[in-house]
């Protein structure tokens, strides 16, 4: 038998070349993240409009609250649009962290059979979103032409701020489901988390109207800067990016996904006797 087709497992060899099975488990990657797509929307009676109608019906909502009745500025574009552009990140961050926090509870079977390194379910869970993420960006493309809108130059810097987003789904994903397996009370915490952070966050309002002494502040939000970004990239405007913001909005996310990595592979040894 080749020698290099052997998986040999013996104390220490799985740290010393843990990065390197990552690549080698690409297929489980790839395998984790189909099935939860297909899983998702089964014998549901609409399916993948979901993905379309939850943030539909979030744009109807705070478009009536804050546009409506509140009267707050758009920025120069349709309460609508302004809405659903930052319905995009954040409702991916929402899935992806959600998916993640909770991802080795749902796989608990194999992980306490199988050896493979840990970082690929909460890593799988977090792409997943990227589908509802797709989806929903052609409905905000229809919404534009709805109104007549279309993206500058500033579009070709929409990956960047996705990639920003991606970050801090997998760094809040990865701090939670470490502690999800230690303390079962954080998978009530997740969607408190969530829909606190939903208001707490520029989704249904411009981040603009935020007095500026409390601008840099209201930025310890890492999605502000991640909305804030998406908003410029997409409906572009004469306001430009709140940089001081936008700088520590990106490192928080940076140390998050960090400390996230290095807190996931400390309590990692101990996820199979513990979950």
């Amino acid at each position: 038998m080749d020698s290099q087709s052997e998986l040999v497992i013996e104390a220490g060899k799985t740290e010393r070349h843990y990065w390197k099975d990552l690549w080698r488990y690409r297929e489980l990657f790839y395998f984790l993240a189909w099935r939860d797509i297909l899983v998702r929307y089964k014998q549901t009676a609409i399916g993948i409009a979901w993905a379309l109608i939850r943030p539909l019906l979030t744009t109807i909502v705070f478009v009536f609250v804050f546009g409506k009745l509140a009267k707050l500025p758009s920025d120069g574009v349709p309460y609508a649009v302004l809405v659903f552009a930052a319905l995009l990140p954040w409702q991916f961050f929402a899935n992806a962290f959600a998916e993640a926090g909770n991802s080795l509870i749902s796989n608990a079977n194999m992980i306490s059979k199988v050896y493979f390194p840990r970082l690929v379910v909460p890593a799988s869970a977090v792409i997943v979103g990227l589908v509802d993420f797709l989806i929903s960006g052609l409905m905000l493309a229809g919404l534009m032409l709805w109104y007549g809108m279309a993206p500058d130059w500033r579009i070709v810097t929409l990956p960047l701020f996705l990639a920003v987003a991606v970050l801090a789904a997998m760094g809040a994903g990865l701090w939670i489901a470490a502690l999800n397996v230690q303390y079962r009370d954080f998978r009530y915490i997740i969607p408190f988390g969530v829909q606190f952070g939903l208001y707490v966050s520029p989704v249904g309002f411009s981040s603009a109207i935020v007095p500026e002494q409390w601008r840099l502040l209201y930025s310890i939000n890492p999605m502000v800067g991640v909305i804030d970004g998406f908003r410029w990239a997409i409906l572009g405007g004469e306001n430009g990016l709140y940089w001081p913001g936008m700088s520590l909005s990106l490192a928080l996310v940076l140390v998050g996904t960090i400390t996230g990595v290095l807190y996931f592979r400390k309590m990692e040894k101990s996820f199979a006797d513990v979950i």
